[in-house]
């Protein structure tokens, strides 16, 4: 998921979308379903295999960090949180033989994960369903593993979904994020999303314990390389989702150097 600093300061020119609701991601998504250009500007910096698709922001190379941090055993039992199109949990699901749990606001992020995974993975492997990062609508306990990719910062206030998390987690259960924090907290050129982001603090807040955050370098430098090109491609007039990039990258580039790429995992007492 894009998006990851809405809220810029006043003068930031282009302006963000004022609400981030279920029914923008609904036309975001449906958006990215009818735009090949961007699939493949984004494939071109994050290495993301030609047969998923666009997942997101996040490096492919990411995948192999969170596959051995979350050190789930064949078969267990993975939580994907503000899944969106699913690609990042569909793709642990498969490298571990784990049975997969999506959960999105988005019923047509939704819809296009369903049709994903079942290109990919084996019939009942997964199953999608509609909830918030504060509100998985899951059962208490259930989950081997969590993951949370580039989202948490959606939440009102992180450290309520960061809760929520750890009640899904069973006891010794692991959780992944990914996220994006002050290069200097406080740092006014920041929105409030993540001026105060404070994920070790909020993590330990949550409950959880072995808690891990590492900055890095690598996955930010592919970031901006994204938002150069995708500021930098012409035409497209007629394509929303690179549109929408296009804005993105406008903004994140003014402020980028504010901000660092972090991985956190920890785990659930």
């Amino acid at each position: 998921m894009l998006l990851h600093d809405t809220d810029l300061v006043p003068d930031e020119q282009p302006k963000a979308p004022a609400a981030l609701d279920s029914a923008y991601f609904d036309q975001w998504y449906a958006d990215m379903e009818t735009s090949s250009t961007k699939d493949v500007l984004l494939q071109r910096h994050l290495s993301i295999p030609t047969w998923l698709g666009s997942a997101g922001i996040l490096h492919w190379d990411a995948l192999s960090d969170i596959a051995a941090g979350v050190r789930l055993a064949e078969g267990g039992a993975l939580v994907d949180v503000a899944c969106g199109r699913g690609g990042y949990g569909i793709e642990l699901a498969r490298r571990t033989s784990a049975t997969l749990t999506g959960v999105d606001f988005s019923a047509v992020a939704q819809e296009q994960a369903r049709a994903i995974a079942a290109r990919l993975l084996a019939p009942g492997q997964a199953d999608f369903r509609v909830g918030t990062l504060t509100e998985t609508g899951l059962a208490t306990g259930t989950a081997d593993a969590l993951v949370c990719t580039d989202s948490l910062q959606f939440a009102e206030p992180p450290a309520e979904a960061l809760r929520e998390f750890r009640r899904v987690l069973r006891p010794g259960g692991r959780l992944a994020l990914t996220a994006w924090a002050p290069t200097t907290p406080g740092d006014p050129s920041l929105g409030p999303r993540l001026r105060h982001f404070d994920l070790p603090g909020d993590l330990d807040s949550a409950g959880f314990v072995d808690v891990i955050v590492e900055t890095r370098p690598a996955w930010r430098a592919a970031e901006r390389r994204v938002w150069q090109d995708a500021v930098a491609t012409e035409g497209g007039e007629d394509d929303a989702a690179l549109s929408s990039l296009r804005d993105e990258g406008k903004r994140s580039l003014r402020t980028f150097d504010a901000l660092q790429r972090v991985l956190a995992f920890a785990t659930a007492p």
